[in-house]
């Protein structure tokens, strides 16, 4: 086994190779992911380790909600080098560089906004026995939908009613993008700010000057989200268009299916998009003292 070092951004291709060799199920958006994690707000501290024959490669970094909690953000390890031990020296040493940072608990579950998945993919079969192997607990479960583009996803006679309230829908220019990202974090919380501003398509709606929700898509490549509705707005119907209009912009994109991740209200995706619970995330912790 090689020693094990920080990644350079020579390696950036090396260890987008890995991520699709080793990510089975995500092979499309292994790319990706790997650029998202490590493009990350300017305030996160991180670090991305690989092995030294670059067939192994762990990311991680420090919550900043909680300055004692680390987390592994992803560990992959290419098929053909597995069984030598290096998915356990990678988190390991990931375990090391977390505790240097202040670290007395480290969290194999998503860091948000700039994350992979909410946890380990219960498929993933082998990270989660290596992860009970080492005494990580399971402390969570969370869950993403999918959601089908290819069905009726028109709002017309929703807008319509709206206007009628004196609501109206929009996307949000790339000038209004900042403004828009900076209510978000004001009404909501910055995570979701940051998503909003780095997203790819975002829509919001507003009645007398007063943002009464907003949904974006693309922060993550494939995937719909944040969205949030404001109280004074609930029950209207707003969410429903606003998810709407943005699903039917992933389509135009080329997209016949999209996914909602990390999904809190499971009844309302399914009523507004026909959108069912399909992949399944078990987050795990484990103390570092």
């Amino acid at each position: 086994m090689s020693g094990i070092r920080e990644a350079v951004a020579a390696d950036a291709a090396a260890l987008a190779g890995i991520a699709g060799a080793a990510l089975t199920l995500d092979t499309g958006e292994a790319a990706s992911l790997v650029a998202r994690l490590a493009a990350p707000p300017e305030y996160r501290c991180w670090t991305a380790l690989v092995t030294g024959d670059l067939d192994g490669v762990v990311f991680a970094s420090m919550s900043a909600r909680d300055p004692h909690a680390g987390h592994v953000d992803l560990f992959a390890v290419c098929p053909e080098a597995r069984g030598a031990g290096l998915g356990r020296a990678l988190l390991a040493a990931a375990e090391d560089w977390l505790r240097g940072q202040g670290a007395t608990e480290v969290r194999l579950a998503g860091n948000p906004p700039a994350y992979a998945w909410p946890g380990i993919d219960v498929r993933y079969t082998e990270a989660a026995c290596l992860a009970e192997s080492l005494g990580y607990e399971r402390y969570d479960v969370a869950w993403n939908m999918t959601a089908d583009l290819t069905g009726d996803l028109s709002v017309d006679a929703d807008i319509a009613r709206l206007a009628g309230l004196g609501v109206t829908v929009h996307a949000a220019a790339p000038g209004d993008r900042a403004a828009l990202s900076a209510f978000v974090g004001e009404r909501w919380n910055g995570n979701w700010a940051w998503e909003a501003e780095q997203a790819v398509g975002c829509h919001y709606a507003v009645r007398e000057g007063e943002v009464l929700g907003f949904a974006a898509w693309g922060a993550r490549p494939t995937w719909f989200g944040p969205m949030g509705t404001a109280p004074a707005a609930r029950g209207l119907g707003v969410g429903r268009v606003l998810l709407r209009r943005c699903l039917a912009e992933q389509r135009a994109a080329g997209m016949s299916s999209t996914q909602i991740g990390w999904v809190g209200p499971l009844h309302f995706y399914a009523r507004a998009a026909g959108a069912h619970a399909e992949r399944v995330f078990w987050l795990y912790r484990r103390d570092l003292r």
